[in-house]
């Protein structure tokens, strides 16, 4: 429903607000009186109208005056003012637009004139502010992305210099490593092998959901071998964490969805979920059917939840680091990517959760096409 718009009309003769009220009250406009300069500028202070129709033969401040008041006001200038005059020299017109005003009508006025002039008006206004508001929440969102892609290219540049470090280490003839000491360092050179991989491919496949590029592929998928796969994937670093991570799933749970995106989703969500599990937690993977052919997928923790204030803006670019409990780096993109991906397939995405007693990371897929 769209609000309804409001309009001062200023006068200092009672009678042309009477007539004025009356044709501007047929349009259906919510309407402010007022018979000085003085109650005009507190009234557009208080209210701030959509419209001002203002008269500049006034004996205490004239129009003029209070339109140039009103433009010196940054929180008013915006609002479109109309001078209502009996006066038609050129030279006066010329005064009033120059001070900012968007049009005038000269008294007396025609009734449809009037009326045409003010729709105009309120219309091209209303569609100032919609193109604002579209141009600040673009800007919004770019500033936003930057912020993004600076983080995510912070990310990779420490990913690139531990594998340069890790390299020197197992080339460096004078350091001679033990085969223990070898295992280590392989095994932190696997984790940040996979930590810049799957980063890599969160970021790819999100520029191409971004640019329309990433078309979704569905098919009939056993969803017991899917999840199988990637809680294998996670292992080493539930182990790590001594994180007992199950996979609770009916072998003949099917679902209609493209594999890939499928397999991002729970890779991203079931990495998620052991960031934020403390070590001895538990990380539980399990699908059940649900109303209106769907199958419903939990990725469900034991870890440290997440504040009812800060869900809503899960899967939106988040630019704010966030830390495992193991101080594992979060960038803000694989719930994001998720979202993306899952509304690809026709599902939904969602959670629930309660700090200090851990998170359900639900999906919500069709069973068949």
């Amino acid at each position: 429903m769209k609000r309804k718009r409001t309009i001062l009309l200023v006068d200092d003769n009672s009678k042309n607000l009477g007539i004025l009220g009356t044709v501007l009250a047929e349009s259906e406009r919510s309407l402010y009186f007022a018979t000085n300069g003085t109650l005009a500028l507190d009234i557009v202070k208080n209210k701030h109208p959509d419209l001002i129709l203002l008269d500049i033969m006034m004996p205490d401040m004239d129009g003029f005056e209070v339109c140039r008041r009103l433009k010196q006001d940054p929180l008013l200038a915006e609002i479109p003012i109309i001078f209502l005059t009996a006066k038609t020299e050129k030279d006066d017109v010329i005064v009033g637009l120059e001070l900012g005003a968007v049009d005038y009508v000269t008294k007396p006025f025609n009734k449809k004139e009037l009326l045409t002039r003010v729709n105009t008006h309120l219309e091209l206004q209303a569609t100032k502010k919609e193109l604002q508001e579209a141009l600040a929440e673009k800007e919004e969102a770019l500033a936003t992305k930057d912020k993004l892609f600076s983080i995510i290219g912070h990310d990779l540049g420490n990913i690139f210099y531990g594998l340069q470090g890790f390299a020197e280490l197992l080339t460096n003839e004078e350091m001679q490593p033990d085969v223990e000491e070898k295992k280590d360092y392989l095994q932190m050179l696997k984790r940040a092998v996979t930590n810049g991989y799957d980063l890599l491919t969160n970021l790819l496949n999100w520029s191409r959901a971004q640019t329309g590029r990433l078309q979704a592929n569905p098919t009939t998928l056993i969803l017991q071998d899917l999840v199988s796969r990637n809680v294998e994937l996670q292992r080493n670093k539930a182990e790590g964490k001594k994180i007992d991570i199950v996979a609770i799933i009916n072998e003949n749970m099917a679902v209609f969805a493209d594999e890939n995106m499928l397999d991002t989703v729970l890779r991203n969500l079931i990495s998620n979920a052991l960031k934020f599990t403390q070590e001895s937690g538990t990380v539980r993977i399990t699908a059940e059917q649900a109303k209106d052919n769907l199958v419903e997928i939990s990725v469900i923790d034991t870890g440290i939840g997440i504040k009812h204030e800060d869900i809503d803006k899960l899967f939106q670019i988040n630019v704010t680091r966030t830390y495992g409990t193991a101080g594992e780096k979060g960038n803000g993109l694989g719930l994001m990517l998720c979202k993306e991906l899952v509304e690809k397939c026709g599902g939904t995405i969602g959670v629930e959760s309660e700090v200090g007693e851990g998170s359900r990371f639900y999906v919500q897929l069709p069973i068949n096409g």
